[in-house]
């Protein structure tokens, strides 16, 4: 397994990440009935943060990403995103693992979405995500991260 390595995210990364969304999305979104090129990418670019991005690199190159925004109560994963080309290898399990570890997760809830039929959605039952709620298009899930873990 190559080297995995998470760096913040700059401004200057919006454009790749959007696209690389778009990528990521598009086989969902197109079976869900809501591709559309222009919207998917602006999405991200309206809620984008590089403060709490982090750009997953392989090899010193792009392959994914991740947000994972605190507030008081809780963390938001989002914008979790490994390019294709990466898919089932693995990282995404490590990258999710590394995040759930971190000392200030501990004792709080983590919350998350994911597009009805994704298989990203077996990744975070793996880590013990439960449905909160669902539609049409999303998933709603979450974990409780006990302070002893």
């Amino acid at each position: 397994m190559n080297q995995i390595t998470l760096r913040q995210s700059q401004n200057s990364d919006v454009e790749t990440i959007a696209n690389l969304r778009a990528i990521v999305l598009r086989n969902d979104l197109t079976r869900l009935g809501r591709f559309d090129e222009e919207k998917v990418r602006q999405r991200f670019r309206n809620a984008f943060d590089p403060v709490h991005t982090w750009i997953i690199e392989v090899d010193s190159s792009l392959i994914g990403c991740v947000a994972f925004k605190p507030t008081s109560e809780q963390y938001f994963l989002e914008h979790f995103y490994i390019h294709p080309n990466y898919q089932g290898r693995g990282i995404g399990s490590q990258v999710l693992k590394y995040l759930l570890e971190q000392h200030d997760v501990k004792g709080k809830c983590v919350t998350l979405n994911v597009l009805q039929g994704s298989s990203a959605r077996r990744l975070y039952e793996r880590f013990g995500f439960k449905v909160e709620s669902e539609d049409l298009i999303d998933v709603y899930m979450s974990i409780k991260i006990e302070k002893n873990s």
